[in-house]
């Protein structure tokens, strides 16, 4: 005689809670440390374009800054 049910869904369910609370920390982390992460990016790049002012990585450098500030949000 079984007397245990099958718990397929269950786990399912489990590992949707575990991506949505992951999702719940990075969001809280981005808005928390997102300023911070974007000032350090602008200065790297800001140190990095006057390092190598007219050459391709200075562009590349400036580029990126501007990716940084145009992101949505911040």
């Amino acid at each position: 005689m079984k007397l245990r049910k099958k718990q397929s869904g269950q786990g399912m369910t489990e590992y949707i809670l575990i991506v949505a609370l992951i999702a719940v920390a990075v969001i809280v982390a981005v808005r928390l440390f997102g300023t911070n992460v974007t000032k350090g990016f602008n200065n790297a790049a800001g140190q990095i374009s006057s390092n190598t002012s007219g050459s391709t990585a200075g562009n590349v450098a400036s580029t990126a800054a501007n990716a940084v500030n145009a992101v949505p949000g911040q």
